[in-house]
């Protein structure tokens, strides 16, 4: 008898449960559906409001039903309406085109702007490396040949004549030039985004291959304005760069932000584990790093059009201060705060 009034228990009450809490679920299950085949304006104002209470009931319902062990129906049941219920608070019920509009508005710009900490660092970083890497060429040229890799720079080093230097800048008209004008700027695109992507991919080993590849792209950059700075040529030979080079090295610059991001997360995590610090700062950092990759396809479009196009030097420091300015202003313009979408 004792048995068999102990087997009745948990029916009694999964019954009274359900009598409880069915209203509830009921009513999430009928808004769930309306926004399902409906979308959100399918839906009342009041009924959106009440939404994340009732799934916040319906959640509760589902762990009690689980540690009590109520019937496998109820518990399948309740899996299923929060599982429908998670996907319209949390989900993202939006086409792709409004996801990369939201992308390109808000997401990527604030994470970059989150980060301007990290990228003046960077940036500082860089112009050291390009300064000392100057100062030590200028001093002694066979530091050149120990800083850039051998036969990257495709004849452009201390040896090399003003009239050579001067036609890898504006063109000599031969094929040859032509050619070799094309390797090398091949060779410094492919360069930066390596330098990139290393720049964020190692960020996690506390920052130090990312400091090492920002200061050494620094240093390269700087020997190379060296050399054709002491045949006269600098202010051509940066003009040059600029027309790309101001979309790519801030791209490489917001890349190192987002490594140190990371590696900062890693070596003081603070209150939380290193491995939970990282994974929240990688969620921004990442966000910025995405956004990267763009600004190479920009600055390859600027330097493929512009290497052979615009051969004076007052439209190149145009176009560059221009794409400079114009990523500044995107990035860190104020926003206001309109909230997730939707």
């Amino acid at each position: 008898m004792t048995a068999f009034v102990q087997a009745q228990v948990p029916m009694v009450n999964a019954t009274r449960f359900r009598a409880a809490h069915e209203a509830d679920w009921e009513e999430l299950d009928r808004i769930v559906t309306a926004i399902e085949k409906r979308g959100v304006r399918g839906v009342s104002e009041q009924a959106l409001l009440v939404l994340p209470v009732l799934y916040r009931s319906a959640l509760s319902s589902l762990s009690v039903a689980r540690e009590t062990s109520l019937d496998k129906s109820l518990v399948a049941y309740l899996e299923q309406l929060c599982t429908r219920a998670y996907f319209q608070i949390y989900g993202v019920p939006t086409s792709p085109m409004r996801q990369l509009g939201h992308f390109f508005a808000r997401s990527w710009p604030r994470a970059v702007q989150a980060l301007w900490k990290e990228t003046l660092v960077a940036f500082l970083l860089t112009a050291a490396g390009a300064i000392v890497a100057y100062l030590l060429v200028k001093n002694n040229p066979s530091w050149y040949y120990i800083l850039l890799p051998e036969g990257s720079a495709q004849g452009r080093d201390p040896t090399a004549s003003v009239q050579f230097l001067k036609s890898t800048i504006y063109g000599g008209g031969a094929d040859k030039d032509q050619g070799t004008l094309a390797f090398f700027a091949t060779f410094l695109f492919t360069h930066n985004a390596q330098i990139a992507i290393f720049s964020f991919a190692l960020g996690f080993a506390f920052c130090l291959p990312t400091i090492g590849l920002i200061v050494y792209n620094g240093l390269m950059l700087g020997a190379m304005v060296e050399v054709f700075a002491a045949k006269g040529l600098g202010f051509g030979f940066i003009g040059w760069l600029m027309i790309h080079g101001t979309t790519e090295l801030f791209a490489i610059m917001i890349s190192g932000a987002a490594g140190f991001r990371i590696g900062l997360a890693l070596a003081f995590p603070g209150r939380q584990s290193r491995a939970d610090a990282a994974v929240a700062a990688g969620r921004s950092a990442a966000t910025a790093m995405g956004g990267t990759v763009v600004m190479l396809a920009v600055a390859g479009l600027l330097e493929g059009i512009g290497r052979q196009t615009i051969t004076s030097d007052a439209p190149r420091y145009a176009i560059g201060t221009a794409m400079l300015l114009g990523w500044l202003l995107y990035f860190y313009w104020p926003r206001r705060d309109h909230g997730a979408v939707v």
